[in-house]
């Protein structure tokens, strides 16, 4: 696969990462967001688990078996997806959803700094204009026009460290196992099974309430999780992880366009351009890469002539 095909395979996540805030927002009416994680993060697992069996398989026949040390980073994945969305909600239920969409996109140039820091990774230099669109763009959908900073907003923007560092590993942990089905079914099994636990400790867990919700639940665990989520673990062996983060940003893009066609929602003048924003700068660091390679060709076809 190569850099351009896993970037376009990133931008179907996200456009399926924003058609799932509408079944997530429907199902919060009936569940708390832990149950409503842990089963549907459980229900990704089950998906995938198939295509797992199989790689598991695959790896023994090729006399490479997983070592102790890829099952600790494979939780260690699903770790960092638990934290990320429970820190993410707790802050939610002390800040407004407009601050919390904004913060949440703070991962974004978190991504490039973190790949400097930590694995010495020089980004392309598209990337930084990029990400800070990327949050910008995020801002200006939320709507917001001032930005007062509490207990909530600190948790969810606490919440973009390790999504950010999710981002970062989850294909350089997958590709170098050769085993991305086996990485994603991990961390989903690790994901549910935490927030699972979770749930029937600070939640009322009801047959009821997951009966009434059992549509967006299976939507999200299905779609959301077991297609989209593993889509990103096979995309991101091949994709920049700066890159990755960038492109997945465009899930907002693609939740407001679900809400105004699905719920009847409205964007302001300020959001429109928000969008727009948040999608040139997807396009940005996708395109400019690609025309500097196709330069770089022509100019050793025209050497080589």
């Amino acid at each position: 696969m190569s850099r351009i095909q896993a970037n376009l395979l990133l931008t179907l996540v996200a456009l399926v990462w924003g058609s799932a805030f509408v079944a997530q927002s429907q199902g919060m009416a009936d569940v708390g967001p832990l149950l409503f994680t842990g089963v549907r993060f459980l229900i990704g697992a089950f998906v995938v688990l198939p295509l797992a069996v199989l790689e598991w398989r695959r790896v023994g026949r090729q006399d490479r078996p997983l070592q102790r040390r890829d099952g600790w980073q494979i939780a260690g994945l699903g770790v960092l997806m638990t934290l990320g969305a429970a820190m993410q909600q707790i802050g939610i239920q002390y800040t407004s959803v407009t601050n919390a969409g904004f913060l949440t996109a703070v991962y974004v140039p978190l991504v490039p700094v973190l790949a400097w820091l930590l694995l010495g990774q020089i980004a392309h230099w598209s990337v930084w204009p990029a990400a800070a669109g990327c949050l910008a763009g995020a801002f200006l959908l939320s709507g917001a026009h001032e930005l007062n900073v509490g207990l909530g907003d600190l948790w969810v923007a606490g919440s973009a460290i390790p999504w950010a560092v999710h981002v970062l590993m989850v294909g350089r942990w997958a590709d170098r196992m050769g085993a991305p089905f086996l990485v994603a079914c991990g961390q989903f099994a690790v994901c549910g099974v935490l927030s699972l636990a979770a749930a029937f400790v600070m939640e009322p867990v009801r047959w009821a309430g997951l009966q009434a919700a059992a549509w967006p639940i299976a939507y999200t665990g299905v779609l959301s999780v077991g297609i989209a989520f593993t889509a990103q673990v096979v995309a991101q062996r091949y994709a920049h992880a700066a890159d990755a983060a960038i492109i997945l940003s465009a899930e907002t893009l693609f939740a407001a366009a679900f809400g105004y066609a699905l719920m009847g929602e409205r964007l302001s003048t300020t959001g429109l351009v928000g969008c727009g924003l948040m999608l040139a700068c997807v396009l940005l660091v996708q395109l400019v890469p690609l025309v500097g390679t196709l330069r770089r060709r022509q100019i050793l076809t025209t050497q080589s002539n």
